[in-house]
């Protein structure tokens, strides 16, 4: 029912900044949070930010808190992370998705995925 395409990923030095993108398609309606997370090698996927769409309330993994900023376009149905003072440990494939009424930061209770965009951070 939704499918979601991130964008913008790339190779920056420590300190720099990317802005992803996710378009979502089909059916979403308020009741819908948008999340990003990431996922390095050989580690769990990890929560990274998150915004609700009744009310636009954001949430942030402690280790971005202060470094990126979640925000959205429900005209043109898509979130964005932009990421500042990029750092090595930010390197991952970045995720975003989505899920009616998902507990924020639980991989789990998100239904819909897309595809990844890499980001490498190099020191």
């Amino acid at each position: 029912q939704v499918q979601l395409v991130e964008s913008g990923g790339g190779l920056v030095q420590a300190g720099g900044s990317l802005r992803l993108s996710c378009a979502a398609s089909g059916r979403t309606s308020s009741g819908y949070a948008m999340g990003w997370f990431r996922q390095a090698p050989g580690k769990e996927r990890e929560f990274v930010a998150a915004i609700a769409w009744s009310g636009g309330t954001t949430y942030y993994a402690v280790s971005v808190k202060g470094r990126f900023t979640i925000s959205r376009d429900n005209a043109k149905n898509t979130v964005y992370l932009q990421m500042s003072s990029l750092k090595p440990e930010d390197t991952a494939v970045y995720y975003c998705a989505t899920n009616r009424r998902p507990a924020i930061g639980d991989p789990a209770t998100y239904n819909y995925w897309g595809q990844g965009t890499q980001v490498t951070v190099s020191s």
